[in-house]
């Protein structure tokens, strides 16, 4: 028997159909070793050398492998084609012990008959390099998170943690927010000509005065505007230049993880976190009826841009068949990667079939499942299609003095948006047929204030581009260092899908740039990120990158555990006195917000709210409790503020405050539609009759009705609206309030 393992079922099952008898696929369910929970597991005055140990849940796998593996003539370890992958088959080495005469190792893009066969054709040996690069980024990680994170319990509070990639992520948030703080708007106008002519009416935008150009800003307020307005009302307009020009619109690369998941957010509403899960089983396989479990796209953590010239052959016949010849290409188009640091280890992410269809395959996915793999057929058929050819058109009209500029433009040729479908298509600017010397009529002269804006908050698709750009992380570290700085609630995801920073976000982040500076800055973990790979090519050794960083960094530590001060740090000075016991009244930082609270504490126990808590505490001050007549107070737990009774722990009566929409219910039609926060402190929306009505929404409603179907729209990104239902695709623009 040939032993082939790898690491999950499903991917398990489907190799076992490609290699049939003789061989038996099994799985390790993911690392079947790892440093210990309980205790560092790296020993610092020895080299930096790891303790691993075999996690409880992995010893009963450990077990049935160690049966297998005695019984097995060959051995292969098909563990993913990336550090972690070549780590986790260094490890079944070391546990399963095995001849290393009999033992192999394979790897594969995509899994597929061919790409399995020819795997098992060239095995190769365990790539040490690969290994000592994820042993250092495990260990440096161990370091950094086992002994920075208790200094954040003792000056801050527990439960905390900070690492290289996940702290950096948090700095990102923190100070985009610090700016959009000090971002302070600046009032513009436009001007604009709206024109007819041979009953064509058209628009044509102020660009010079007396030949010199016109910015976007130039026009700062109403006064001026109005100046220009007059100057140009009652003039001639005269058509001085045109040009017309074909534009050709190249397509963009295939997806990389990055682009992957910032595309996921921007166009399906997933977090990273979902596509990554959802791309995994893509790529392990999915049950197609008659021909069993299929892998459908390659393999998903990559950050080239890659692609095989048997793919890209397959792509050009799919292209062919569904659109005609006139929409492929003679020759593939090749893509460079320009993300930093990128090791183009493998292919883009593609279907392993272009043939497969999204209609095809629909009867076999999930609709989840469906719309993601319909995004990266779509863009690799994309990459391999004819460009799109647009014919602008840019004529100047001058009006005594001043000069405006109108811009029209047709599609020529489609190209490759014919595969993206009808939201990407090119949006069309049909202008009337003019020439120079022609004097369109004025209609009339529009004047609209704006304001400059603040930057914007990060999303998971920007902060993912963000990340990759500063050379922070790799493709598999993406997800879950966003889901990570969620669950430690570093960060919120508002309403609009935007990252905020919470006040412990803050603080830590500020704790760490003032006293550990390396750990927050971009270009040292950018350049620790590069080290990494050097090991990995054989360049470097890791324990001298491990040393480098370790030593200062734990010298700098336990100075930094006198020199902080928990009171400094959580504690802000009010002014005020206690008006219990007179001592000062400070501002402290609880686990569920700021509140004020006695200096003399714990021999004064007085507290009292502060910002939103205060209000809230006035508005329901006067109620009373129905079960013993005590006063009720705001308190806040995990899940918010809510009303307690004064008489606790005598008197246990709670009462939730609901922040309501204004939207009635449209399961029962009775309850309301009230804002609730979920255990991970996600916002939500549902019926305040819970366990009654257990309708509930991810989005705010609007309060209005899809015209399609019926169901409640809710609010979505970029100033849209969209239908609550899943099988409901429709969705409109709002028109923003004056």
């Amino acid at each position: 028997m040939k032993l082939v393992i790898v690491e999950s079922p499903a991917k398990a099952k489907t190799i076992q159909k490609y290699l049939g008898p003789g061989f038996k696929v099994t799985s390790s369910y993911g690392h079947v070793r790892d440093l210990p929970k309980s205790k560092l597991g790296v020993d610092t005055d020895n080299d930096f050398t790891p303790s691993y140990v075999i996690p409880v849940k992995a010893r009963a796998h450990v077990a049935s492998l160690k049966k297998d593996a005695a019984k097995a003539e060959t051995i292969y370890f098909a563990t993913d084609e990336d550090r972690e992958g070549e780590a986790i088959a260094w490890h079944l080495f070391a546990i399963l012990k095995p001849d290393p005469a009999k033992v192999f190792r394979i790897t594969f893009d995509e899994i597929t008959k061919a790409a399995i066969t020819k795997a098992v054709a060239n095995p190769r040996q365990i790539d040490i390099n690969l290994v000592d690069a994820q042993q250092a980024r495990r260990i440096l990680d161990r370091l950094v998170g086992y002994e920075l994170s208790p200094l954040l319990w003792s000056k801050v509070r527990r439960g905390l943690s900070a690492g290289r990639v996940q702290s950096v992520a948090v700095r990102l948030i923190v100070e985009r927010e610090d700016d959009i703080k000090a971002f302070r708007p600046q009032e513009y106008w436009s001007v604009e000509a709206n024109l007819n002519h041979q009953d064509t009416d058209f628009t044509a935008q102020l660009s010079e005065h007396q030949k010199k150009k016109i910015g976007k800003y130039d026009v700062k307020d109403k006064t001026a505007a109005e100046n220009i307005k007059r100057d140009v009302s009652g003039v001639t307009y005269t058509v001085s230049d045109i040009q017309t020009k074909d534009r050709r619109r190249t397509p963009p690369p295939p997806f990389t993880t990055s682009t992957l998941q910032q595309a996921a957010v921007n166009r399906l509403g997933f977090s990273s976190k979902k596509t990554m899960m959802l791309a995994q089983q893509l790529y392990e396989g999915v049950e197609l009826g008659d021909e069993g479990s299929t892998g459908l796209i390659t393999y998903m953590r990559t950050d080239s841009v890659h692609l095989a010239n048997e793919a890209c052959a397959a792509a050009r016949q799919t292209i062919e068949n569904l659109f005609g010849a006139k929409y492929s290409l003679p020759q593939p188009r090749v893509y460079k990667t320009k993300s930093r640091g990128a090791q183009e280890a493998h292919e883009a992410i593609r279907p392993t079939d272009p043939a497969h269809t999204p209609e095809a395959l629909a009867p076999f996915l999930s609709n989840d499942q469906l719309r993601l793999y319909r995004l990266i057929w779509q863009r690799l058929l994309a990459s391999q299609m004819a460009e799109a050819i647009l014919q602008n058109t840019t004529a100047l009209i001058t009006a005594g003095a001043y000069t405006f500029k109108t811009v029209g433009s047709i599609v020529v040729f489609d190209g490759y948006v014919k595969v993206l479908g009808a939201k990407a298509a090119f949006k069309e600017n049909i202008l009337p047929a003019l020439k120079v010397g022609d004097t369109p009529s004025l209609e009339k002269i529009s004047l609209e204030q704006h304001f400059t804006q603040p930057p914007a908050r990060y999303s998971e698709a920007t902060l993912v581009k963000a990340l990759e750009e500063h050379g922070i992380g790799r493709p598999s570290t993406y997800a879950p260092t966003i889901d990570t700085i969620q669950r430690r609630e570093y960060v919120i995801k508002q309403e609009d899908k935007k990252f905020t920073p919470t006040e412990i976000g803050v603080i830590v982040t500020n704790l760490l740039k003032e006293h550990f500076p390396d750990i927050v800055d971009l270009q040292f973990t950018a350049n620790m990120e590069s080290d990494l790979d050097k090991i990995a090519t054989g360049d470097k050794q890791w324990q001298p990158i491990i040393k480098d960083f370790y030593n200062p960094f734990h010298a700098n530590l336990a100075k930094k555990q006198t020199e902080i001060s928990k009171q400094e740090l959580m504690q802000e000075s009010t002014g005020e006195t206690c008006p219990k016991c007179g001592h000062e009244l400070v501002i402290k930082l609880g686990r569920f917000g700021k509140f004020k609270a006695c200096s003399n504490y714990p021999e004064c126990k007085f507290t009292e709210s502060v910002g939103e808590e205060k209000k809230l505490q006035e508005e329901h001050s006067g109620q009373t409790c129905p079960q013993c007549g005590k006063e009720l107070i705001v308190k806040r737990g995990r899940f918010g503020p809510f009303l307690g009774c004064s008489g606790y722990p005598d008197c246990k009566f709670i009462q939730p405050i609901e922040k309501k929409t204004g939207v009635t219910c449209p399961a029962c039609g009775q309850g309301d539609i009230v804002e609730k926060k979920s255990r991970r402190g996600k916002l939500f929306y549902a019926c305040n009759r819970y366990p009654d009505c257990k309708n509930a929404y991810w989005s705010k409603p609007t309060g209005e009705k899809c015209p399609k179907c019926g169901s409640l729209l809710v609010y979505g990104a970029k100033n849209t609206a969209r239908c609550s239902s899943k099988e409901c695709d429709f969705s409109q623009q709002l028109v923003a309030s004056s």
